[in-house]
């Protein structure tokens, strides 16, 4: 029997061109992320759905949960259109698995 493949929970979007330059503006993260966050007591709340970060090598991200493409089709093709057009890196939990250094 074949364990069936789970799709990634989490869409990485680093904020780095494939060719590997920094993309600017430099607040893109946090207002890709505005999409879905909230105002609570004069303060900005991101959704787990989509939220900005940083990575390792200190590059911003937005962390984007793949059940967005089912609960917010056109919200997800939107985010996904603008990563490609812009030739941002695209990871899923998977590929960042494959990525990281063994051990020594």
């Amino acid at each position: 029997m074949t364990k069936k493949k789970q799709p990634p929970e989490n869409i990485v979007i680093e904020g780095v061109t494939e060719e590997g330059k920094q993309f600017r503006p430099s607040d893109w993260a946090e207002r890709m992320s505005g999409n879905l966050a909230t105002f609570k007591n004069s303060r900005i709340k991101y959704s787990p759905m989509l939220q900005p970060s940083v990575n390792e090598s200190g590059n911003k991200c937005v962390l984007l949960d793949a059940s967005l493409k089912k609960t917010n089709p056109e919200l997800y093709k939107s985010i996904m259109d603008f990563a490609q057009n812009n030739h941002l890196k695209i990871c899923d939990n998977d590929s960042l698995d494959k990525n990281e250094q063994p051990d020594e």
